[in-house]
C-alpha cells in the first residue's frame, strides 16, 4: 500500500493507540497504519477495536486489537506487558481514550470528578509509565502523543468542570514527562482537538451543551482525520526535535 510522504513515514514502527475503537482514536489508528506503522488498537470496547483493526488489515495495513480498561491499573499493566512481549517496545504511544460526560458544577460530585480523572489523567500517566519503561529499555527513543481538548483554550460548555480539570492535568503531565524523558530521546507533545462529532461526544451524558464551545468555528467542524494529521506529525521523523509543544486543531475557533 502506498505510504504518505517519507518525512511522515512510520514504516517499521509500532504504534499503540488507546481508544481506537471509534472516533478520533480510529482516525489516528488509520492514519498511522496508512503511514506504514503496525498499529495496536487498545480499547475497553474490544469488538469495536477488532472491527477497526480488521478494516485496516483488509486495506493492506498491519493492525491488531487489545482490550484495555484505562480505569484499572492491572488492566493497563497487563495490556502493556502483552504488547511489549508480542511486538517489542512501541515507537509511539497515543494517549487518546477518555471520558467526556458533563455534570453541572454546582451539582458536582467527588465521584464524578474521580471517575473522570481516573481515566483521562491517571490512565495516561500509567500508560506512559509502562510504555516509557519499555522505550527506555529498548534504547531507541520514542514518541508520546497526548490528546487533550480545546476546552483548555476556551471551547467550553456547561458541565465540563471535571472534564476540563482532567485534561488540564494531562497537559501538566505532558510537560513533566517531556522533561524527564528527553534524556532518553523520547518526545512528549499534546494535541488539543476542537469539536469533533464522534460517537463518544454525541453519546455524552449531562446538561445541554450550551456555551462558547457551541460557536461554529470558521473552518467548519473538525473530522477525526484532522486530529490524526497532527498526531502523525508529532509521531513522525519530521518532529524529532519537537517536545513539550501543544497544537490546537480547532478549525479556527480560537480566533472567534
Amino acid at each position: 500500500m502506498q505510504q504518505d510522504s517519507p518525512g511522515f513515514s512510520l514504516s517499521g514502527r509500532l504504534a499503540l493507540v488507546t481508544g481506537g475503537a471509534s472516533g478520533i482514536g480510529a482516525g489516528i489508528a488509520a492514519s498511522f497504519a496508512r503511514s506504514g506503522a503496525t498499529v495496536v488498537i487498545a480499547d475497553i470496547d474490544l469488538d469495536g477495536a477488532a472491527r477497526v483493526a480488521q478494516e485496516l488489515v483488509a486495506a493492506g495495513c498491519s493492525a491488531s486489537a487489545r482490550r484495555l480498561d484505562l480505569g484499572d491499573e492491572k488492566s493497563i499493566v497487563d495490556a502493556c506487558a502483552d504488547v511489549v512481549d508480542r511486538y517489542g517496545a512501541p515507537w509511539v504511544l497515543v494517549n487518546n481514550a477518555g471520558l467526556q460526560d458533563r455534570e453541572s458544577f454546582l451539582e458536582g460530585t467527588a465521584g464524578e470528578w474521580d471517575r473522570m480523572n481516573r481515566v483521562n489523567a491517571r490512565g495516561p500517566f500509567l500508560m506512559t509509565r509502562e510504555i516509557g519503561r519499555a522505550m527506555v529499555a529498548a534504547g531507541g527513543g520514542g514518541r508520546i502523543v497526548n490528546i487533550g481538548s480545546a476546552v483548555l483554550r476556551g471551547s467550553i460548555v456547561h458541565g465540563l468542570a471535571a472534564y476540563a480539570g482532567s485534561k488540564g492535568a494531562l497537559l501538566g503531565l505532558s510537560g513533566a514527562l517531556a522533561f524527564e524523558l528527553a534524556e532518553h530521546g523520547i518526545t512528549v507533545n499534546t494535541v488539543l482537538p476542537g469539536g469533533v462529532a464522534t460517537p463518544g461526544a454525541i453519546a455524552a451524558k449531562g446538561p445541554p451543551a450550551a456555551g462558547p464551545g457551541r460557536r461554529p468555528p470558521p473552518l467548519g467542524v473538525c473530522e477525526p482525520a484532522d486530529i490524526a494529521a497532527a498526531a502523525l506529525f508529532f509521531a513522525s521523523p519530521a518532529a524529532g526535535r519537537i517536545t513539550n509543544q501543544v497544537l490546537a486543531v480547532d478549525a479556527g475557533f480560537s480566533v472567534t
